[in-house]
């Protein structure tokens, strides 16, 4: 009731102060084909947009956002990871690992976040974890500690299972955390990589990067027929970097094109992202972010 009172009064200031001060009034919220959707920003973690950001459901490859911040954090980049026979016969997308075979932890970090190795994802997890399941138990853990509560994980890579689950929100939160990490960006903004162990390059499979749109500075693709398409995806234009997460969506690449170019229209016009006290992801809604702002502008 007091977010609707919010987002209703914070509407109604906006049109006023638009005459006003010379802002163009707020565009209507882009359409997106996505079962749900969330685009946040960066630095406040103000929500600009949501739709169904809350039903928790199969997340496909997205997963490896948390793997990989897990590996990061407990791991040594240098590293070297002797490969398994569970990581070899991994179902799903691979980088082709051979049993018995050693590769750094950097490497397999490349080859999940790139090409998204569910392969490098088991080898990732048994390497820090001491197994799967004592690298799920991490998974879970992080997700604790940043309050994904909409959050389950039951494996390292994404592959469809009953226990794992999340929602657009949480991964936006997931992967605003991640980003602060230097390492993390990194890989997240790479386009081809070459292992040490490899003769040949690994491309990047986010084509929001690679090749459709010029402000993309990361992300993960995903997808499992359970969980359709699903990609998480960070963008940077004019000093404001905006987070988009869709679900279960089949045309993904062009509805996170849409959300950016109109989320960096309303952060253009209104300079949301000036106000990074307002810290907390579930709060505000983009129209209490809007009331906050306008009582700023008048000394309320």
């Amino acid at each position: 009731m007091k977010k609707q009172i919010y987002n209703q009064v914070g509407l109604a200031i906006l049109i006023i102060f638009a005459s006003i001060i010379n802002v163009k009034p707020v565009e209507a919220k882009p359409m997106v084909s996505a079962e749900q959707a969330i685009l946040i920003d960066q630095e406040s973690g103000i929500i600009l947009y949501e739709k169904n950001a809350d039903n928790p459901q199969l997340i496909a490859s997205i997963t490896k956002v948390m793997t990989a911040i897990i590996a990061i954090e407990h791991g040594n980049l240098k590293d070297k990871v002797k490969i398994s026979q569970e990581a070899v016969l991994a179902e799903g997308s691979s980088i082709y690992l051979i049993e018995n075979e050693w590769m750094s932890l950097e490497d397999l970090l490349y080859g999940l976040m790139l090409r998204s190795g569910n392969d490098a994802a088991i080898a990732i997890a048994e390497h820090i974890g001491g197994s799967v399941e004592g690298f799920v138990y991490l998974m879970n853990e992080k997700a604790t500690w940043l309050g994904l509560e909409q959050s389950s994980f039951a494996n390292p890579h994404g592959l469809d299972a009953e226990d794992h689950y999340s929602t657009s929100k949480d991964i936006a939160r997931l992967m605003r955390y991640a980003m602060e990490n230097a390492i993390f960006a990194e890989i997240n903004q790479t386009k081809t990589y070459l292992s040490e162990s490899r003769t040949y390059h690994w491309h990047n499979k986010n084509k929001l990067l690679t090749n459709y749109y010029q402000y993309t500075i990361g992300g993960k693709t995903g997808y499992t027929k359970a969980a359709g398409r699903t990609l998480v995806s960070v963008a940077e234009k004019d000093e404001t970097q905006l987070i988009a997460v869709t679900i279960n969506d089949p045309n993904d690449w062009f509805d996170h094109m849409r959300l950016y170019e109109w989320g960096f229209e309303q952060a253009k016009q209104l300079d949301l992202v000036t106000h990074a006290e307002m810290n907390d992801l579930d709060q505000p809604t983009f129209f209490e972010s809007v009331f906050y702002y306008l009582k700023k502008m008048v000394g309320l």
